[in-house]
């Protein structure tokens, strides 16, 4: 546990010093600190370094007898002998950090496919419980029979689609949190 922390600040120190040298000009910077798209964990993967790579939140440890590949010495606990990825993806992986790589990735595509089902299933199961209910001219919410679930929709009343999410008050406020942050904060 205490490897994986240390090889995380070596990541998170990479990504500080490359967000530093991006600046705010730099359109990936906005948009991770803006919260519109990816993050600076992401920007620090592209511009610095991939970081260590896990498999059930552990470092790779299994492999042949007493090492992960066979290119390494048996019992090697070094950072690349366990998945510690030095490059960036700017400049490329050589093909042991690119195979650690695939091994962490692949644990993340099964983890996707399973929620996928499950919250498949959990929607069907909300759709069809909540499919008696109906939203009446007073704001309340009544099921077929006529009796009252809440005195008013959502609790307070507001119809989430009637907002105007892309007001110019939003914008404004969202330029101002990215203008304050600064990318070394928001890494």
């Amino acid at each position: 546990m205490r490897i994986m922390q240390t090889l995380g600040k070596a990541r998170d120190t990479a990504g500080k010093i490359a967000g530093r040298h991006l600046g705010l000009d730099n359109s990936g910077v906005v948009m991770a600190v803006s919260g519109a798209r990816g993050s600076m964990l992401n920007l620090t993967q592209m511009a610095a370094c991939v970081g260590q790579q896990s498999v059930r939140g552990e470092r790779i440890m299994r492999g042949y007898a007493g090492r992960t590949l066979p290119h390494f010495r048996r019992g090697d606990l070094g950072p690349e002998a366990h998945g510690f990825v030095e490059s960036s993806y700017k400049d490329g992986l050589n093909p042991t950090e690119f195979f650690f790589h695939a091994i962490g990735g692949r644990e993340g595509l099964v983890d996707t496919a399973i929620r996928t089902s499950q919250s498949g299933y959990l929607q069907r199961r909300l759709v069809n419980a909540l499919q008696d209910l109906e939203v009446k001219y007073d704001g309340t919410v009544k099921e077929t029979r006529g009796m009252i679930v809440q005195f008013q929709y959502g609790e307070d009343g507001v119809d989430a689609s009637r907002r105007d999410y892309a007001s110019g008050d939003n914008v404004k406020r969202i330029i101002k949190s990215v203008l304050q942050k600064g990318p070394e904060e928001s890494a």
